[in-house]
């Protein structure tokens, strides 16, 4: 057999006689050599082709395997195509003038050229089938990203595990619609029963609040995915939602959180009109009026009244105008709750609140036939803030009878002066300022104001009963005089039988009031 010669292009025809057999030698050494493997140069003894043939398949080797979800590249199979191309042509041509050893042995060749040509077409299927099998993992490995999101999320507050429920939920999305054949996308119906099971936990938890928004959430996966994929899924939050907005609702209607939007009660109404969650607003509604009225007579008035505000306001801003139309039966306890609290303001001393108290309910309540004595409450609440021994106990309930004493109040001050009094009787009265009147010194004023005899002061006579009485002087701010700035004073008399008394006001140059009662006059 002629040397291999290491380079340059063979001859268009090489000189000499072609052995017998050249076509059935060319054709086994071309068919060896697409195999890969170089037995076509190994047939015909050259080795160095064969080498080249062998460090092409192993390059190939190495860039293919461990088989990539992605595949080969293009090119790189492309070349390597060309190539074995190159050797089996190059073979061939090699192989005319070859002698291999007997006419037998190059129809053995081709036979077995042509049954190895099995081990690159096997390679192909098991590359095929190793890069499917890769794919998968990458499926399945993208699934279990999905499940460790959820798992995650489920171990914080929802607020704070959306995002994570909303990347896991595209995993599933994308497994189940884009990859439904995979071994992981015919598990998402499973992950996904999974996926509303965590969400929906503060729910099976009885966290009713807690679950509202969770719930809302899983109204609107249907929305984002495709839903077949969630079967019965798809309509499960309605219910649990339902419940959980009643429940809610009816827990913030007993704490007051539901303020003037309704809260969660408004959102059922709005959301489930028909449901028979919603049928039992209104029921519910009714008992916690009655329980709210019935706790303003108890130990908490102002607290429990205030509460039963806070019930008529959520329950007028229900949609539903029937449910709506139950704030009117919460009336009367806050009217009831508004005496009582101003009652229990003074009894604990809080004269200020008291009397705000007390005022106001006389001022809304007009025909109510407690206003009186919220007035007289609300007057001996007013005289105490200055005078504490004035709220010592409440005022009486009705006047004594029996006789009544006189007690003529004078103003000689410029400005008029409004007088307070409690005691077994209690009121107010005004008595307008005295336009030739001056103030006094502070040293002065005791002994000369009302004294002017030929001077005619503003005055006002009261009738009194017998007993301790608080007295309460406070300027009337706006009168015109050099008292405009005067200050309040409080004093304390004793009215005894059979006598007749006599009062002054006045102001002295600090601006401070100055007033009391004469000494008792034996009454004629």
């Amino acid at each position: 057999m002629p040397p291999d010669r290491p380079s340059g292009p063979p001859p268009a025809e090489p000189p000499g006689p072609v052995p017998p057999g050249a076509v059935v030698r060319a054709v086994a050494v071309a068919l060896l050599n697409l195999t890969g493997l170089g037995l076509g140069y190994v047939l015909v003894r050259r080795w160095f082709r064969a080498f080249l043939c062998w460090v092409a398949t192993g390059w190939l080797l190495l860039a293919a395997l461990p088989a990539d979800p992605d595949g080969m590249s293009g090119g790189l199979v492309t070349g390597y195509l060309l190539v074995l191309a190159v050797a089996a042509g190059d073979g061939a041509w090699t192989a005319r003038r070859a002698a291999v050893g007997g006419s037998w042995r190059p129809v053995i060749a081709a036979g077995a050229g042509l049954a190895l040509l099995a081990v690159p077409a096997g390679g192909a299927v098991y590359y095929g089938s190793a890069q499917d099998e890769a794919v998968e993992q990458m499926l399945l490995d993208r699934l279990d990203e999905g499940d460790r999101s959820v798992e995650a999320a489920s171990a914080k507050p929802f607020g704070a595990a959306q995002q994570d429920y909303r990347s896991a939920l595209a995993v599933y999305r994308e497994l189940g619609e884009d990859h439904a054949g995979s071994r992981a996308g015919k598990l998402v119906p499973a992950r996904l029963d999974a996926y509303y099971r965590a969400i929906a936990a503060p729910y099976r938890q009885k966290k009713h609040c807690e679950a509202i928004e969770p719930l809302t959430y899983l109204r609107s996966v249907p929305d984002s995915i495709d839903p077949g994929l969630l079967g019965d899924l798809a309509r499960y939050p309605d219910e649990p939602l339902a419940d959980s907005l009643y429940a809610c609702g009816v827990s913030q209607l007993r704490d007051g959180s539901a303020g003037a939007s309704g809260g969660a009660l408004s959102e059922l109404l709005r959301t489930f009109p028909g449901s028979p969650q919603a049928g039992q607003v209104g029921p519910a509604v009714s008992k916690e009026i009655a329980a709210r009225t019935g706790a303003v007579r108890g130990d908490g008035p102002c607290a429990a009244t205030e509460q039963l505000r806070q019930l008529r306001q959520t329950t007028t801003s229900l949609p539903d105008k029937d449910i709506a139309a139950l704030a009117k039966d919460a009336d009367g306890g806050i009217r009831n709750g508004v005496y009582a609290c101003g009652l229990d303001e003074f009894k604990d001393k809080e004269f200020g609140e008291a009397r705000r108290t007390l005022t106001g309910f006389a001022d809304t309540y007009r025909k109510d036939k407690r206003r009186g004595r919220a007035q007289d409450i609300a007057i001996a609440a007013e005289i105490a803030d200055t005078r504490p021994a004035a709220g010592k106990r409440l005022p009486p309930g009705s006047a004594p009878g029996g006789a009544r004493m006189e007690l003529v109040i004078s103003n000689d001050a410029p400005d008029g002066v409004e007088i307070l009094y409690t005691g077994p009787v209690t009121g107010r009265v005004a008595i307008k300022g005295c336009g030739s009147c001056t103030s006094y010194s502070w040293s002065t004023g005791a002994l000369r104001a009302c004294k002017n005899t030929g001077k005619s002061y503003p005055h006002v006579t009261l009738r009194l009963p017998a007993g301790e009485y608080h007295f309460l002087y406070k300027h009337r701010e706006g009168s015109a005089g050099s008292g405009a700035d005067a200050t309040s004073y409080a004093d304390g008399s004793k009215i005894e039988p059979g006598y007749r008394y006599t009062g002054c006001t006045y102001v002295t140059s600090s601006t401070s009031f100055g007033s009391g009662l004469t000494d008792p006059v034996a009454a004629g």
